[in-house]
């Protein structure tokens, strides 16, 4: 009788300047398989043809040029209005999370990981077995996004308030990885990583 192993499916979530892609690098390199969703979000903008059709009906035809996304026209009509900015994020979204699903679906390891900003925001966390927060203090994420998009603290505190307060986030998590500088995270993802192999192997 052949039994077949559940894989467990995992969200890795966490505010913007977190750290959450650093943390999965070190799941990577751990072997587990991880999908992108904000990467995904920008290819399926350029790949999935529906999915560019409803973007031209709602933003026009300047939002792409040559057949590829023009991004610095999409974002200099949504930046500045949370109403079209949600209204892209619902066109883009459910696409993801399809590809998302599709994605974990091929993985062969006993539990694979899919890293989002938006996993509570989006309804991407259904189907999902648990949720890995990554949590480091405001000032600490502040100064790390101005560090590595070069931007001014202003435009910072903007792009954080289009995401849900960060202590109610991680309030939803099951788990939460402490990326505040004062902690070491390779230890924490060594101990969810047997964890989440011992329960999959189970």
């Amino acid at each position: 009788m052949i039994h077949f192993c559940t894989m467990l499916q995992i969200g890795l979530t966490g505010g913007i300047g977190s750290g959450k892609s650093t943390v999965a690098k070190v799941f990577e390199t751990l072997g587990v398989p991880v999908y992108y969703a904000d990467e995904a979000g920008k290819r399926l903008m350029n790949e999935d043809a529906a999915l560019k059709e409803q973007i031209i009906n709602h933003f026009g035809a300047g939002s792409y040029a040559d057949g590829k996304l023009n991004r610095a026209y999409l974002a200099s009509v949504v930046f500045n209005d949370k109403q079209k900015l949600e209204l892209l994020n619902s066109l883009v979204h459910p696409a993801t999370i399809k590809d998302a699903k599709e994605w974990m679906l091929k993985q062969s390891a006993p539990y694979s990981i899919k890293e989002a900003a938006l996993i509570f925001e989006s309804g991407s966390g259904t189907g999902l077995n648990y949720v890995v927060g990554v949590y480091a203090p405001q000032a600490l994420r502040i100064k790390r996004t101005m560090d590595r998009d070069q931007v001014t603290r202003e435009e910072v505190v903007k792009r954080m308030q289009n995401q849900i307060d960060e202590e109610m986030k991680m309030k939803l998590c099951d788990f939460i990885i402490y990326n505040d500088e004062q902690q070491l995270v390779i230890p924490q993802v060594l101990k969810l990583h047997q964890h989440f192999l011992k329960e999959a192997n189970s």
